[in-house]
């Protein structure tokens, strides 16, 4: 099974942008559905954006027209470009298959604050 490591994130003032990397250790091409969620404090984890086989994208609502993701089968990697960002964004960001994925990494945090 292929696992992912995530990358990119920092702390960024609201309204600023980030972009997240991440890794698979091996081929993500013929992976149908690979995603970007993200857990914030207190919270449970929660579905931020999906990027399909085909390369279709699908985005929770509050990030329509924010964030951007994207992949790139050549290099085994998923990005999601974050602009405009606001505090409630402020979340550990993980890359998985599947919400209901048993096997996590270690995410990377990103944090939205003045």
């Amino acid at each position: 099974q292929v696992q992912f490591v995530e990358s990119g994130g920092g702390l960024v003032q609201p309204g600023g942008s980030l972009r997240l990397s991440c890794a698979a250790s091996g081929s993500i091409s013929s992976i149908y559905v690979v995603a970007w969620y993200r857990q914030a404090p207190g919270k449970g984890r929660e579905w931020v954006a999906t990027s399909t086989k085909n390369f279709g994208t699908r985005y929770r609502d509050a990030v329509k027209g924010r964030f951007t993701i994207s992949r790139n089968n050549d290099k085994n990697t998923l990005s999601l470009q974050m602009d405009s960002l606001k505090p409630e964004d402020t979340a550990i960001y993980y890359c998985n298959t599947d919400l209901q994925s048993s096997s996590w990494g270690q995410g990377t945090q990103v944090t939205v604050s003045s």
